[in-house]
């Protein structure tokens, strides 16, 4: 399961992240109108914003409250959630943790779905655990998550049958909860046991100026973990797992009348406890005032410093609360593009720095700046940060920089606007989940692309600029420092800190901002011409070759109304660079992609792109170069010019090159601290066996690599068109852009020298490989397990080893997560490439407890050995295939999966008609070749143990 922290970026970097944080919650703040210039639009008034007109909202006699939108994005499916207002934040002294543990034992046995009934008949439906079934657990809310196929009445009726079980019918079985306990602490293991962890502990009282939530983290205490009794867990489910703090949402394609009578019937029995506790609402109290907490460990291997101004949450539920949503939109905008300047120096300041206004915690937003610093430069890094603050709150942001914004602000609208019809239903989701947690407006995209067009010129820069005075002050300030316990003495006491932060803007002057009014391109390239064309009815694909020789694979699709996605691709990179020169040609692309084009620097040329849709960037890989990316199809143009320039006028920047050496060196210097990096350089080198280019560059690589020398590889690499494969996949007509591909792509300049790659053998050596990296304080241990060798690369063996992958994910949840109670989760991943050599790997990994690797190592091999003897079990089997022909008619529908087809079979030689005849090929998998493929590929003579254990006492 997953915990949620509704937090800002600050709090994110020092709270224990348990999950995914939604950081892109529209809470904004709402300044005084006595403080702020009053516009046009202010002075009529805020009225409510109207509800989306094509959602149902509802609520049954018993409080239970419900959305419903019919949505065919994906189709044949739906999206079911249960939404608590249900937290840790609730727990008693005694139930800490208990809330996540609930949350736990709702896929441990509900009425009419006992023990692992619940999760075993999902998979056979085609609902992977974990992928797709999931839930999470935060401070104030508990939200499951039910993904399901529509296309089977059956199926879909039961998934609200579950959606109740979950709400009111979970049994709490007492030896289930003993079994739990143990993976819950597992997961506390995954997710903590860090220098992450320790630090919290340190600092949250502080961050949340010691209010209940520095003392209610969803994960709980181990003691209360290991001893609560079940009445202790069936009280807090009793008293808060209620209907009128629930809401079941449903979005998807389906009958949104018979969803509503299936609401009503499985939801309308569930009762309110007698008497009813009220829900507490709980804040994070305003403190007059700057606190400070500097904070050190052993194995945290940065400077950090984090500047966070609390502010009072703002719930965006009228139209001028959007007006002001629109103003801090453009504010983190401007802030963002000023902190990337900063980044392009020469001598970048910081490593890493952003500054932002979001959703904080306990109905609280903040003001946040974070930054990262060299350890003998960590001054300079804060003040750096401190300064560009003062800046923008002493001088504001200038015009030229507030009408980029408001063009960036209304593309992302307009595309949200095209896509208003293939918006994904989880999207849906999320804006109602908040709609009933927090009271947002859910207007709808029309209504708010209206808004946007019709209101953006009423938003005038005067009223940013005072909003940023406002919204940057050293009232109800908190500032946090955390850094290595070796660099203590680095580290600023708190009267320090206050005096580098308060001082950092003297003497800063306004912004200038540089800007030009050239064209990215003077004239268009003289065009090439199409010289042969090829259609494939059955993929719907057009093959074009042009007369420089490139081949343009194109597939127009309705699956979004504004997106084409683009991969250009050859045969070659860094194989070819000399062992002298791979350094410099590893960080090629990356250079050059953040370096501009032509004349024009980085910064010149993301303002110049501010009011487009388009991405566009080059990468260069051990076997293959090229360039992908992504953009709206009135942006074609734009993004062939941009496709052109990385071929024929890259950009050569010193002070980007040096700037990156630098923060790398940095990055470098306190790498070992870190019990996971160094376990990770171990592992590296295992796989690339000890092959320098498959292991983390060091200072003396840095030392000796160069621009010229990235510089010269990459326009080697571009040099030569003539073998390159471009696949455009998207929302186009092929028979119109056509003169545009012809014009930049058909143009681009030929050698013909049939480059390809070289096999330079970066894989484990062969034989059993056993290796244990001692680090770390805590009892966190670590293993993975190698199985590697060569193979018959062609799509029955990759669907056989697909099929394996997935039996022995459900095989090992059951025995190591379920039966030994040992892990969280087993990591599962067989990989297999037809270039530049046939080969598999199969790679098995988890977190426990030091004293039990022996044993979970040893049960995982007994589990493989079960399956080479007997085969997969056909229940197994039968998930397998219900899964992945779901996961396949899902995937049909996405431009990014075709994209990913149509380049594999081109760059692996295959035909890409394969995927047609997928679903029916898995009857090829059965009991016998689960059994074959086992043995032949999880073979014990080829195997690599990599282990981390914590340090010898």
């Amino acid at each position: 399961m997953n915990f949620n922290k509704t937090l800002s970026v600050a709090a994110l970097a020092l709270v224990i992240a348990y999950g995914h944080a939604d950081a892109q919650i529209k809470k904004r703040p709402q300044t005084s109108p006595r403080n702020r210039p009053v516009s046009a639009l202010a002075q009529l008034g805020a009225n409510p914003l109207p509800v989306d007109k094509d959602v149902i909202i509802g609520k049954l006699p018993n409080g239970l409250t419900y959305y419903i939108r019919h949505n065919e994005q994906p189709q044949n499916r739906a999206e079911l959630y249960l939404v608590n207002k249900v937290g840790s934040i609730l727990e008693t002294d005694a139930q800490q943790g208990l809330a996540h543990f609930t949350e736990h034992m709702a896929f441990n046995g509900t009425r009419d779905f006992p023990k692992n009934d619940l999760i075993n008949y999902l998979q056979k439906s085609g609902v992977r655990f974990g992928a797709d079934l999931n839930a999470y657990t935060s401070f104030d809310e508990t939200v499951y998550q039910l993904p399901l196929p529509t296309d089977s009445a059956a199926v879909f009726a039961n998934g609200f049958k579950i959606l109740a079980n979950w709400a009111g019918r979970v049994t709490f079985d007492p030896s289930e909860i003993d079994k739990e306990r143990g993976v819950v602490l597992e997961e506390e293991r995954l997710r903590g046991k860090n220098a992450q962890e320790r630090l919290s502990q340190q600092t949250l009282p502080t961050l949340l100026n010691n209010s209940r939530y520095a003392t209610r983290l969803p994960i709980g205490k181990e003691d209360i973990l290991k001893t609560f009794t079940p009445e202790t867990i069936k009280s807090f489910y009793h008293d808060w797992y209620r209907p009128d703090l629930q809401a079941v949402i449903a979005v998807g394609d389906f009958d949104v009348k018979k969803v509503e009578a299936l609401i009503k019937a499985n939801f309308s029995d569930l009762k309110n406890p007698t008497p009813e506790k009220p829900r507490a609402e709980y804040t994070v109290p305003p403190s007059p005032g700057t606190a400070v907490k500097v904070a050190t460990d052993k194995e945290f291997p940065y400077m950090l410093a984090q500047i966070i101004v609390r502010h009072p949450q703002i719930v965006i539920k009228t139209d001028l609360g959007m007006l002001q949503g629109m103003r801090v939109q453009l504010f983190n905008y401007m802030l963002a593009q000023r902190i990337s300047e900063l980044q392009q120096k020469p001598e970048p300041p910081f490593l890493y720095a952003r500054l932002n206004y979001g959703g904080f915690l306990g109905k609280m937003d903040a003001f946040t700046a974070v930054v990262v610093g060299k350890p003998d430069a960590f001054e300079k890094a804060v003040k750096a940060v401190a300064a560009e603050t003062e800046r923008a709150r002493k001088f504001g942001f200038t015009s030229t920089e507030f009408e980029r914004a408001k063009q960036a602000a209304l593309v992302g609208i307009q595309n949200a606007y095209y896509e208003r019809d293939k918006t994904n239903s989880a999207n849906y989701v999320r804006e109602y989940q908040q709609n009933f947690l927090k009271g947002e407006g859910i207007p709808g995209i029309e209504y708010e692309y209206n808004y946007y067009v019709s209101n953006m010129n009423k938003v005038n820069l005067e009223e940013v600029n005072a909003m940023a005075k406002k919204l940057i002050t050293d009232q109800n300030r908190v500032i946090i420092v955390e850094g290595p316990e070796k660099d203590k003495d680095k580290l600023p006491d708190d009267k320090t800190i206050l005096n580098w932060v308060n001082t950092a803007g003297n003497g800063v002057t306004a912004y200038v901002d540089n800007v030009t009014s050239k064209p990215l391109m003077e004239k268009a390239p003289e065009p090439g011409k199409i010289v042969s064309e090829t259609q494939n009815d059955a993929l719907g694909t057009t093959t074009l070759t042009l007369s420089n020789g490139i081949k343009v694979i194109l597939k127009p699709t309705e699956f979004k109304n504004d997106q084409i996605l683009l991969n250009g691709f050859a045969p070659g990179g860094t194989s070819l660079a000399s062992d002298n020169d791979y350094t410099s040609a590893s960080l090629a692309a990356a250079i050059i992609g953040s370096s501009g084009l032509s004349e024009f620097n980085q910064g010149m040329l993301d303002k110049m792109l501010s009011d487009k849709n388009v991405d566009i960037s080059p990468y260069i890989t051990e076997i293959t170069e090229g360039v992908r990316g992504s953009f709206s199809p009135r942006d074609l143009q734009t993004a062939m010019q941009l496709v052109y320039l990385y071929f024929t006028q890259p950009r050569k920047d010193a002070d980007i090159w040096q700037g990156n050496i630098n923060q790398t060196k940095a990055l470098l210097a306190n790498r070992g601290l870190d019990p996971g990096s160094v376990y990770q350089d171990t592992l590296s080198a295992v796989l690339s066996n000890y092959n320098f280019r498959g292991m983390p560059a060091t200072v003396d690589r840095l030392n000796a690599a160069s621009l010229d020398k990235a510089y010269t590889f990459y326009k080697n690499r571009f040099a030569d068109a003539s073998n390159f494969t471009f696949v455009l996949v998207g929302s186009f007509n092929p028979e119109l852009i056509r003169p545009t591909l012809e014009t930049y792509l058909g143009s681009l300049p030929v050698t013909n020298k049939k480059e390809s790659f070289n096999n330079l053998k970066l894989y484990p050596a062969a034989g059993q490989i056993n290796k244990t990296v001692y680090k770390g304080m805590d009892d966190k241990a670590v293993v993975q397990l190698i199985f590697s060798g060569s193979y018959t690369y062609n799509n029955a063996n990759n669907m056989q080893l697909d099929a394996l992958e997935e039996v022995l994910n459900i095989k090992l949840i059951e025995r190591l997560r379920e039966q030994e109670s040992g892990i969280y989760s087993p990591g599962i991943k067989i990989n297999y490439n037809k270039n530049p050599e046939a080969r598999y790997t199969a790679t098995i990994n988890f977190t426990c407890a030091s004293a039990n690797v022996d044993k979970l190592i040893a049960a995982t091999l007994d589990e493989i050995n079960k399956i080479k003897q007997s085969g997969a079990q056909q229940t197994d089997i039968d998930k397998f295939k219900a899964e992945e022909a779901r996961s396949t008619q899902v995937q049909l529908k996405q431009n990014v999966a075709w994209l990913g087809i149509l380049s594999s079979a081109a760059q692996n030689n295959e035909d890409p008609e394969q995927i047609l005849s997928h679903v029916k090929d898995l009857d090829n998998v059965t009991i016998q070749s689960v059994k074959e493929t086992a043995n032949k590929y999880l073979n014990t003579a080829n195997l690599a143990k990599v282990i981390l254990m914590p340090e010898k006492k």
